[in-house]
């Protein structure tokens, strides 16, 4: 009986398809072929099972399934990082607020939020030089924690540039860690070798996740 799509060698070895045929890339009418000719051909007396040729053609769809669909998030991932570097771009040439203690001072005014994890009876706040001179000083007194406590430096005396914020917040003489959200004028973006974006200033760069809110 022929067999459409089935050829036949004198040694009765039947062939479907080539022998390196790759059979994640087999059709479902080559399948039917494959296995009608598997159960024409085969010794009746020793029949073989045939569920093994089965379940591996079906593990190697599964994984041509699997490698189209990871292509398809690579290439969403890379539009992805793309768009975040385009949107990124757009913050050239503005001012942005982040988490870090370097602040941007200019025509001698700047600003930053300040937070403490627990309240403090006793909070001395620094300003510093790029030298690491104190050009100003203030201290409060029982802040609480958890709440966002603005600072506003303004001093004409001061050059255009960034300041850092040190902060020394204490509980009957126990330290209480503080955290601070300053601003910084970004003048360019670029994409690290693992895909993140960082903002860059003048001086330091800035990590996307650490980006707060945009003008101040």
């Amino acid at each position: 009986m022929d067999i459409p799509g089935v050829t036949y060698s004198s040694d009765s070895h039947v062939k479907v398809v080539d022998a390196n045929y790759d059979n994640a890339q087999m059709s479902q009418e080559d399948f039917l072929k494959v296995l009608l000719a598997e159960l024409q051909w085969q010794d009746p007396l020793k029949a073989e099972d045939i569920s093994d040729f089965i379940d591996n053609t079906v593990k190697l769809k599964e994984l041509e399934s699997y490698d189209t669909f990871q292509k398809s998030v690579d290439e969403l991932l890379s539009a992805n990082q793309a768009n975040a570097l385009l949107t990124a771009s757009s913050l050239i040439g503005e001012n942005v607020r982040y988490e870090g203690d370097q602040t941007y001072v200019k025509n001698g005014i700047g600003y930053a939020d300040i937070k403490l994890d627990a309240s403090a009876d006793t909070v001395k706040i620094d300003i510093l030089d790029n030298s690491g001179t104190i050009v100003e000083s203030k201290t409060l007194y029982n802040l609480q924690g958890g709440v966002d406590y603005p600072l506003s430096i303004e001093n004409s005396s001061l050059p255009d540039g960034y300041y850092t914020v040190s902060v020394q917040a204490t509980s009957n003489g126990d330290s209480v860690n503080a955290s601070v959200v300053s601003e910084a004028f970004i003048t360019g973006v670029e994409k690290n070798s693992d895909g993140t974006i960082v903002l860059n200033t003048d001086t330091f760069s800035i990590e996307n996740s650490n980006l707060v809110g945009i003008g101040g």
